[in-house]
């Protein structure tokens, strides 16, 4: 009876040692499997990435913009309403898009990312209306040239009738103003613009 039941015993053990290597080899082959089917698309992404044309611009750009990193241009943004300055670096208005926008909680620096790029989009993608005759905000709330106050936009000092079409260049000073202001007051706010720091 005593060599039957080593018979067994040896037997059990031998069955579970097969059944426990070939689970093994079943867990490694599987394993194996799945790495290489993240290695063929790490390979393949990685192929096209290298391999994409950087002539065109990412789908869901601005229409007629270069591919990001196309361009990398800083302009300084002042905008006065009733000669108070509106702030642009609260959560709402930042990093809104990646081709155009306000960053690092600063909310007086505009950073271009790719040729093509205008002020109309950037506008756009922070839901400001914004036309030669009117700003609008989120709320609804509108600042419309009237009889008693008008919008006004400056470029490097020299006022234009509109910017929506404008794509900023190194440097730029870009100025919105609406109200009643007189000549001196619009030189304030050109020199308040001309001292404000750009945030690189």
């Amino acid at each position: 009876m005593g060599r039957k039941e080593r018979r067994e015993r040896e037997q059990k053990r031998e069955n579970y040692a097969t059944k426990h290597s070939v689970e093994k080899r079943k867990q490694t082959l599987i394993a194996i499997g799945v790495l290489g089917v993240i290695a063929v698309i790490v390979g393949y992404s990685v192929w096209m990435f290298i391999n994409m044309d950087q002539s065109t611009a990412t789908p869901g750009g601005p229409e007629n913009a270069g591919a990001r990193g196309s361009a990398h241009d800083h302009a300084a943004l002042l905008v006065k309403i009733f000669g108070d300055e509106f702030d642009f670096s609260a959560p709402a208005y930042q990093i809104k898009s990646s081709w155009i926008h306000f960053e690092g909680r600063d909310g007086s620096t505009i950073h271009k990312h790719a040729t093509g790029v205008t002020l109309g989009y950037l506008f756009e993608t922070l839901s400001i209306g914004l036309d030669d005759q009117c700003f609008v905000f989120q709320d609804g709330r509108s600042f419309c040239s009237n009889d008693d106050y008008t919008l006004v936009f400056y470029i490097n000092g020299e006022k234009v009738s509109d910017i929506r079409d404008y794509e900023i260049m190194e440097d730029d000073r870009i100025l919105i103003s609406y109200g009643a202001e007189t000549p001196e007051e619009i030189e304030s706010q050109l020199l308040e613009l001309e001292n404000q720091e750009l945030i690189k």
